[in-house]
């Protein structure tokens, strides 16, 4: 099953998309830990990254792209995959169907957690003083909520109009939104069964 997860930062997607992996068989592929990486490698890339990330803009799309394109190549994504943190634009959102057309593959699910802002930043800054994250200050913060709004937000339309949206409420504690995740996988694994018949 090839799932999105996506949602404003502090939403929880890491933490539902972990546990989606485990139970499901499925690679987590966080773009924030591929960036992560990049910049720990010390690499030319990895500064280019560092300086975006630090800033609390979005990396480009081409960037993303590519190093998306690469992992869903990997051997352990062949049969699904869950990816948290991209698409983050429409561009991306185009580039990732017509990837995956490319190879006969399509977005099953995308699960879209929903909080608001005032709850996106509260877990934003008391993860920032558990885990000494230096890019969740409140001015990066801020800025990251501001660029959800404008530009990821308007990618849930783009699966809505393909039947492929499934909106959970991030509010509720880790166990009721897996709850609800659940529930939208086993409804996305009757559907394929119920076409593929």
């Amino acid at each position: 099953m090839d799932l999105l997860i996506f949602g404003p930062q502090g939403a929880g997607k890491g933490t539902q998309a972990v546990r989606i992996g485990l139970e499901y068989n499925v690679p987590h592929i966080a773009s924030g830990d591929m960036l992560r990486a990049a910049i720990a490698a010390g690499t030319d890339l990895g500064m280019r990254v560092k300086a975006v990330v630090e800033s609390g803009v979005l990396v480009t799309d081409d960037l993303m792209i590519e190093l998306i394109r690469d992992r869903l190549g990997a051997d352990d994504a062949a049969d699904g995959f869950v990816l948290d943190g991209f698409p983050r634009t429409m561009a991306q959102a185009e580039a990732l169907d017509a990837m995956l057309d490319g190879i006969g593959r399509a977005i099953d699910v995308a699960l879209v957690l929903q909080i608001d802002d005032a709850t996106a930043r509260d877990r934003l800054l008391k993860r920032a003083a558990l885990e000494g994250r230096i890019d969740d200050t409140p001015e990066v913060i801020d800025t990251r909520l501001r660029t959800y709004h404008d530009e990821t937000a308007p990618i849930i339309e783009w699966y809505r109009a393909r039947d492929r949206l499934a909106p959970v409420d991030g509010t509720q504690d880790i166990e009721g939104v897996y709850a609800q995740i659940r529930q939208a996988l086993d409804r996305a694994a009757q559907r394929s069964m119920t076409a593929g018949a």
